[in-house]
């Protein structure tokens, strides 16, 4: 739950961050989107996720977190476009 500021606590991104690499990467998907400000600027569809930071320190805090996640990053990350805008593919179902 994040903090009285809607920013994610400390435990939050420290989850993210050591996130068993137990083949349970949609979970950390999921995880992020329901973390997310603004839920509708992160959208998990399929085997895709797009998440926007709209510029909001507490989004980019997730995404920092979510970078050091070294395996989900590895595997799905596609492409980080200028804005804030990253997309990932190939999260299993």
């Amino acid at each position: 739950m994040p903090d009285q500021d809607g920013y994610p606590t400390e435990e939050e991104l420290q989850h993210i961050e050591k996130f068993p690499a137990d083949g349970k990467m949609r979970e950390l998907a999921e995880y992020v989107v329901n973390l997310w400000h603004w839920d509708d600027w992160a959208k998990l569809e399929g085997d895709k996720l797009e998440l926007h930071t709209g510029g909001w320190s507490g989004n980019e805090m997730v995404v920092m977190a979510l970078e050091k996640q070294t395996l989900f990053w590895a595997f799905y990350w596609q492409k980080s476009e200028r804005g804030g805008h990253y997309h990932f593919s190939g999260i299993p179902l």
